[in-house]
């Protein structure tokens, strides 16, 4: 795609014609060209003439951001300053989402394009037909160099201009190597899927410096095993690993949107048994679709829209259900990526259901088996691609890698496995079956299917290791981890929960997402206004707006680890309760029944409850509160013995007090 339509120093723009201007935007147009969408322009050139007679730099119009899926309207580069321009034409009020429209962009720019990291960026939003007003012009932050939005009518724009050039100092911009720089970026999993449902490669819309993990090189290396499948007619199974927020997610929906033809004999579906994740990845890009539409003249209906996202996004168990029409027929797919592959449930698990809700008695496969079985129903080939988390089973039943492993040895002897060499870490907790995998043929071991950074959090990858020895009590390596991060990604801890909001909605800038999240057992957090026994809706609490009382801007609802898992917020609150507390012997693990807590004494729910904080921490892209309540002596299921040891050793690994 054309990263911008229009490009050239000021000087040349002023004295290029107006039709010239016009017809190079039309050019590089993807769209057909809507009446309005010319008439803009044509407003938007007259403007920017007017205003810009003085100054000399760089104009681009139509200025692509891929990662959230729209262009700026104009982008100027004039001394030390990146002005950030949004248009509304014909508009007489400065509404509060096109302020925040405008903020996002100069955000995205500060983040993700490199050599916007040190200049100063101004985001203006100007209303055509607004009268003049005065403009005040502020910084968020002193070390950020991001202007607040500003109003600006249009009459007012070349003042402005000076006014900000006035205020900022610093070192004059290169803008042809701003125009050429690097654009690297790390989208939300909505976001990712969004753009990549658009046509966008994964290259565009992903990190591309040394320190990541190059994701282009491990989306080809699973096509070129589909590939070969393909053409030996051969059935592969791939173990793709990494840290929570690495890109799994990104490489599966990545693969599954190079081949998202029903026609084509590779085509591809992308399976997740997370419910949410499917909900909220399913409405978002219905919602974009239609979007889409409006803004290219094509209408499209949402029915329509998530009737086409269905096919390509499917909940496993609606999956597993079509299979089990007829257990003859092979499915159309031929490469299932199955998402959180270690949440599939085990034999036991597996069986239950089937026997209760599905009216199949005496079911003898486990989740894993079943789903290779129906792959290998292909007569000539097929390909499974496992995404594993380490550590992420956080439900009653779910097996964890060693399911899949088991089901490959004991029923599929002549599927080829991909194995990536970091399937033995602990947290994956499959070492033994390893061990018996090793000694079978058709087995590979591939470097390029692990993923080891975690760019979830774009401020800093070392997150998902500081969350790990916490857990894991490692003191030293997360003493020294919180150190080297917290400048970057800062961590706070408060035992207020009307700290912890403020601090919140302190942080976030323009759209960017907060909310609250807690365990799914946190039963004792009700005196503080939290509940987690109603549902909350994904959908509402992480798509919709900050008008809506349902999202989790509000901090009215909290999302658990069940609705949270896999996706992700720029700033959270994590409030921590008494199921899981800090002792001198280790963690000790809780579950609040009737009236009192009872002591978790099994090991795999213990495993579940360490697994749930794990992905109750690693969900902030940006940074985070951590809420450890005072308690009350006066209520014996909230003493403050249960808490302070827990706010004692968090506050010991250094973390900053509210």
């Amino acid at each position: 795609m054309n990263r911008v339509y229009y490009s050239a120093n000021i000087t040349d723009f002023l004295a290029e014609s107006e039709d010239l201007i016009l017809g190079k935007l039309a050019d590089a147009n993807e769209f057909s060209l809507l009446q309005t969408q010319r008439e803009a322009w044509k407003s938007q050139i007259a403007i920017l003439k007017n205003a810009l007679s003085k100054y000399t730099g760089a104009i681009l119009l139509e200025y692509s951001i891929p990662r959230i899926g729209k262009r700026i309207d104009v982008v100027l580069i004039i001394d030390s300053v990146i002005f950030v321009l949004e248009f509304k034409i014909g508009e007489t009020e400065f509404h509060k989402h096109a302020m925040e429209q405008a903020w996002d962009y100069a955000l995205d720019l500060k983040n993700f394009h490199e050599p916007s990291h040190e200049g100063h960026i101004a985001p203006i939003l100007i209303a055509s037909a607004a009268p003049s007003n005065s403009n005040k012009i502020s910084l968020q932050y002193d070390d950020d160099r991001v202007l607040k939005p500003i109003a600006c009518a249009s009459d007012d724009l070349g003042a402005l201009v000076q006014q900000v050039l006035t205020f900022t100092k610093g070192s004059r911009l290169d803008s042809a190597s701003w125009v050429t720089g690097r654009y690297s970026p790390t989208p939300t999993i909505i976001e990712a899927a969004q753009a990549l449902y658009r046509g966008h490669a994964v290259q565009d819309i992903s990190r591309s410096d040394s320190s990541a993990i190059d994701l282009m090189k491990t989306s080809e290396a699973i096509a070129k095993i589909i590939e070969t499948s393909k053409a030996k007619s051969k059935k592969s199974i791939c173990f793709l690993t990494g840290v929570p927020g690495a890109g799994k997610t990104l490489v599966g929906l990545n693969i599954a949107t190079q081949h998202i033809s029903r026609d084509s004999d590779l085509y591809s579906v992308f399976l997740s048994g997370n419910g949410p994740l499917v909900a909220i990845l399913r409405e978002a890009l219905a919602r974009d679709q239609v979007l889409q539409g409006r803004e290219s003249g094509n209408v499209v209906r949402k029915g329509e829209a998530h009737s086409r996202v269905k096919m390509f996004i499917q909940n496993v168990h609606h999956f597993r259900d079509d299979c089990l029409q007829d257990e003859s027929k092979a499915p159309i797919e031929h490469v299932a990526l199955f998402d959180e592959a270690q949440r599939a449930w085990n034999l036991k698990q597996t069986s239950s259901f089937m026997k209760q809700k599905k009216q199949v008695p005496n079911f003898n496969k486990s989740e894993p088996e079943f789903l290779i079985s129906c792959l290998d129903r292909h007569r000539d080939w097929a390909v499974i691609v496992c995404l594993v988390g380490g550590g992420q089973e956080i439900n009653t039943g779910e097996g964890g890698i060693t399911e899949w492993i088991d089901s490959l040895l004991r029923s599929f002897p002549e599927w080829r496995v991909f194995v990536s060499p970091r399937l033995t870490d602990s947290e994956y907790g499959s070492q033994e079956n390893l061990v018996r995998l090793k000694s079978r043929p058709y087995v590979t071991w591939h470097e390029g299917l692990h993923l080891g950074i975690s760019m979830r959090s774009f401020r800093s990858e070392k997150v998902s290791f500081l969350v790990k020895s916490l857990l894991d009590l490692e003191e030293k390596s997360a003493k020294q981890v919180y150190k080297e991060i917290h400048h970057k990604y800062p961590i706070v801890l408060t035992r207020d929960i009307e700290k912890a909001k403020n601090w919140l909605k302190a942080k976030a800038r323009g759209s960017e997402r907060f909310g609250m999240l807690v365990s799914s057992q946190a039963y004792r957090l009700k005196p503080l206004g939290i509940d987690v026994r109603p549902q909350v809706d994904p959908i509402h609490w992480f798509l919709n707006s900050k008008d809506d009382v349902r999202s989790s801007y509000y901090l009215e609802d909290v999302a658990t680890e069940f609705q949270a898992q896999g996706l992700e917020l720029d700033w959270t609150c994590v409030t921590w309760d008494a199921d899981f507390r800090y002792s001198a012997e280790g963690w000790d693990h809780w579950s609040f029944i009737g009236d009192r807590w009872n002591k978790i004494r099994k090991i795999e729910r213990q495993t579940y409850l360490k697994n749930a904080y794990r992905v109750l921490l690693t969900r902030a892209r940006q940074g985070m509160v951590i809420v450890v309540p005072e308690g009350s002596d006066q209520d014996f299921t909230r003493k403050r013995e249960y808490y302070d040891s827990t706010y004692d050793y968090l506050k010991g690994l250094g973390l900053t007090s509210l």
